[in-house]
Parts: C-alpha cells; sequence; structure tokens
C-alpha cells in the first residue's frame, strides 16, 4: 500500500469523522490481526484432532504478529486473492507450521468470522456511546419536565407542552433503537467453519480417523474466538444480518436526526427557543460575523441521511447473493460496514456536545407561549360555556373573530391580547365568570400528564440501560 498524502483522495472517515478506536477496529492491521488469530485458533482445535503437529502449532503461534501489510498487498496483486495473498505471507513466516495454515477452510472462514469478530467490537462502541447520551437525555427531560412551552404542528403554533415532554419524544425514539441494538446482538452470529458450501464436508473428510466431530472441531475454534457459529451458511454468514445490523445504526441515526432538525428549527431567530453550544472561537459564517450557525446538528442530519440509505444496499446483498454463494457483496460490504460505524460512532460523539450543551432559552420560551398559548384555549371555553347553555355555532363565532383580531395583533409584533379581549367579551360573559375563564386561559391546565409521562420516560431510560 502506498504512503497516502494529501495529493491523494481521502475518505472523510478517513481522519474528519468517527474516533480513533473505531478507526482502529476496522483497518486493514487489525483485520490481518484478526484473520491471523481465526488461523491459529482453527491449528489449536486440529492440534487436539491430530491434524497438526505441537511444533507447526508453536511455529504458527511464534509468528501469529508477525505480518507484513505490504507484502501481502503485493502478492494480491499476482494472486488477485486477498485470503491467499494473506496466507502465502503468513506461510513464508512460519517456515514450519505455514503448510497447515488455512487447512479444511475456505476464504469466508476467516473473512466472515473476522468480520463478525469486528462487528462485536464496534457495537460495544456504540452501546458506551449510546448510553451517555440516553443518560443525558433523562437528566434534561428531568429537569425541564414541567417546563412548560408551546407546542408547533405544521410549524403553527398549536397548544401547549413541556420541554422536558418534547425531550421525551426524542429520548423515547432513541430508546427503542437501543432495544433494537440488543435484539442485533442476540441474533446475528458468525459463520463458524464450514467449509466451501457450508457443509463442512472438508473438515468431515479431514476428521475420519479423528475422535473429535465436525460440530465440536466448530465449537472449539469459536470459543476460542469469542463468538457464536451461525447454524445454517452458505459459503458466508446470512447477510440479512448486516441489513438488520445496519437497520440498527440507521434508527440511531435517525434518532439523533429528528432531535437535530427540530433543534436547528427551534434555534432559528423567528423561534429562538433553543440552541446548541456555541464555542467562544467559533465561527458562524465566513461573510457574516453575527451569525451563530447549528453546524454540529445540520452535520448530524447529513451524516445520518447518509447512514440511511446503507441498509438498503445490505438488503440487496441479502437478496441478490444467489444460491451458495456470489461476490457481488463484497465490495459494498467493505464500505458500508465501515462507514456505517464510523458515521454511528460520530453521530453519537456529536450528540452529546450537543445534549449536555444544550442551551434552553427559558425568557424566550416563555414569551413565544404567552403569545400564542392564549388561542389553544378557545376550545375549552367553548366546551365550558355550551355546557352552560351556549349555543355552539354563535360562540365558536365570536371566538373566531376574537382569535383573528388577536393574531392581527401579534404579527404586528404587539402582545398578545386575547386574554382581554375573551375577559371583556359580553357574550362569553353571559355563560362563564371571569373566574372560570382565567383558569381555562392557565397554561397549566392545558398540559395534561405530559410531565408525569416525561418523568416515566426518564426512569425508564435509567432502568433499561
Amino acid at each position: 500500500m502506498s504512503n497516502f498524502d494529501y495529493s491523494t483522495y481521502l475518505s472523510s472517515f478517513t481522519w474528519r469523522y468517527g474516533s480513533p478506536e473505531m478507526r482502529k477496529i476496522f483497518s486493514e492491521k487489525h483485520k490481518i490481526e484478526l484473520w491471523r488469530k481465526i488461523w491459529v485458533a482453527l491449528a489449536e482445535a486440529q492440534h487436539q484432532a491430530g491434524l497438526v503437529t505441537k511444533k507447526e502449532l508453536d511455529d504458527l503461534k511464534k509468528n501469529q504478529n508477525s505480518f507484513n501489510i505490504e507484502e501481502i498487498q503485493k502478492i494480491e496483486k499476482e494472486t488477485r486473492h486477498d485470503v491467499v495473498a494473506a496466507i502465502y505471507e503468513f506461510a513464508s513466516q512460519a517456515k514450519i507450521g505455514g503448510g497447515k495454515i488455512h487447512l479444511g477452510a475456505t476464504s469466508m472462514d476467516i473473512v466472515d468470522n473476522a468480520d463478525m469478530m469486528r462487528i462485536k467490537e464496534a457495537l460495544e462502541i456504540i452501546e458506551k456511546r449510546l448510553k451517555i447520551v440516553l443518560l443525558n437525555f433523562a437528566e434534561k427531560i428531568k429537569k425541564y419536565a414541567h417546563f412548560p412551552c408551546i407546542g408547533y404542528t405544521h410549524f403553527q403554533p398549536a397548544e401547549p407542552t413541556t420541554v422536558g415532554y418534547r425531550l421525551a419524544f426524542y429520548g423515547q425514539d432513541l430508546l427503542m433503537a437501543w432495544e433494537f441494538i440488543q435484539f442485533v446482538k442476540k441474533i446475528i452470529k458468525a459463520k463458524g467453519v464450514k467449509g466451501a458450501v457450508g457443509t463442512a464436508a472438508s473438515f468431515k473428510a479431514l476428521l475420519k480417523n479423528s475422535q473429535i466431530k465436525v460440530d465440536q472441531l466448530e465449537k472449539k475454534v469459536m470459543e476460542s474466538l469469542g463468538i457464536e457459529a451461525s447454524l445454517i451458511t452458505t459459503q458466508v454468514y446470512p447477510r440479512q444480518y448486516d441489513f438488520i445490523l445496519l437497520t440498527a445504526l440507521a434508527l440511531v441515526g435517525s434518532s439523533m436526526a429528528k432531535f437535530c432538525g427540530d433543534l436547528r428549527i427551534l434555534q432559528s431567530a423567528n423561534f429562538g427557543e433553543w440552541s446548541e453550544p456555541f464555542g467562544k472561537k467559533q465561527v458562524g459564517s465566513s461573510a457574516m460575523p453575527f451569525k451563530k450557525n447549528p453546524i454540529t446538528s445540520e452535520n448530524i442530519c447529513s451524516l445520518a441521511r447518509y447512514l440511511a440509505a446503507l441498509p438498503q444496499v445490505a438488503l440487496e446483498n441479502a437478496t441478490l447473493s444467489y444460491l451458495e454463494r456470489t461476490l457481488d457483496d463484497s465490495a459494498n460490504k467493505r464500505t458500508i460496514i465501515p462507514e456505517g460505524f464510523l458515521i454511528t460512532d460520530q453521530i453519537l460523539i456529536s450528540s452529546e456536545k450537543i445534549i449536555t450543551g444544550l442551551v434552553v432559552n427559558e425568557p424566550r420560551i416563555s414569551y413565544n407561549l404567552n403569545q400564542y398559548a392564549p388561542f389553544a384555549a378557545s376550545e375549552a371555553i367553548l366546551i365550558e360555556a355550551v355546557k352552560n347553555g351556549a349555543n355552539r355555532q354563535e360562540l365558536h363565532e365570536t371566538l373566531r373573530q376574537i382569535s383573528l383580531l388577536a393574531w392581527q395583533e401579534t404579527q404586528r409584533g404587539k402582545p398578545n391580547p386575547m386574554n382581554q379581549l375573551l375577559l371583556n367579551n359580553k357574550n362569553i360573559a353571559n355563560y362563564l365568570k371571569k373566574d372560570q375563564i382565567k383558569k381555562l386561559l392557565d397554561v397549566r391546565n392545558h398540559i395534561g400528564d405530559a410531565h408525569e409521562r416525561a418523568l416515566k420516560l426518564a426512569v425508564k431510560i435509567k432502568s433499561c440501560i
């Protein structure tokens, strides 16, 4: 491999997005380390079966961590087979045991098992980061469970809710992603050692005169590797595993993109209710120095959009891999799995910063609430007045006229006069006393049990993770 510099194309995932520990998992170095580990684990099991001598096994172990990636790639140019190239390079190091490397195996006994080992390692990082973000959400939900704000539907002021209840919606989505990841961990498995088409015929032939059976050999290898084998495979593990995995990661991305999309709206000047943290030396715009753009939220939304496209590729790999195996999944699989993890990794790193540093502009939230919440009280006033004998249609028209007048005033930048218009209206006064109207206008009477359910979710998050 060439020593890459800035004169050639570099993937953003090489340096910009994702953590060093996630990049390490999907590095060429770690891949070869895992391939070598699998070959040695197979040789150990075959030694117990009498197929590999102790001297040969010791030689393989001795040279297990001595490899040259440049040499492997040089050999691959001639063989046009990456696994064969790695075998030849290993054998050149291990002069005594090299002749027993890969005995009975097919390439995907090595590649697929190594891939699943990397997936398991990567999921541990994602879980760790996701847990932190969920716990941060739980804290914010608790803090703002009772703090009222105006809700918006169709980007228009609707009925009141609470800041904590709004946050609980994102937290609930993210908790579902967490639970789906737990399902993924239980269902996905490695290939095991089953040979060319999954029948383990080559291993059965090798073990013909041995007391160790095929399933015992596989069990010994997999226990050494710390992964579980699928019961049924073809030449590869079921490719639906990749689809399920990437779907779980996409759910994480979707949950955070929804939060960040709403944050971007609420950070805009017309709302001004929330904003992401902004560094002292951070620059919002090269042309407009006053701007505080929600660039981290936009970045998360952008990455999540790309992440959402990856499960479709994996699904087609599963659907269009014909008979016992075709190679048309191989090239994109080298990309979609690492990038799926690196994207999710970056999303969660950025999300932790946003949620912990989230700026909640309480005065502006209260201002917006006072401007628009009175409109939501009109339905409650209508219902109570009709219960006291008012004609629904006539009172509806009265409330409509009051609402339109009040709306015109708010659009002129003036305080909402609706409360006073309702209190001073003679038609309404025929059916409701001023104390009753004031009670119906109290925003606390229009948030239902939002705060209670928000707090329940905060407790649930902590109990589930």
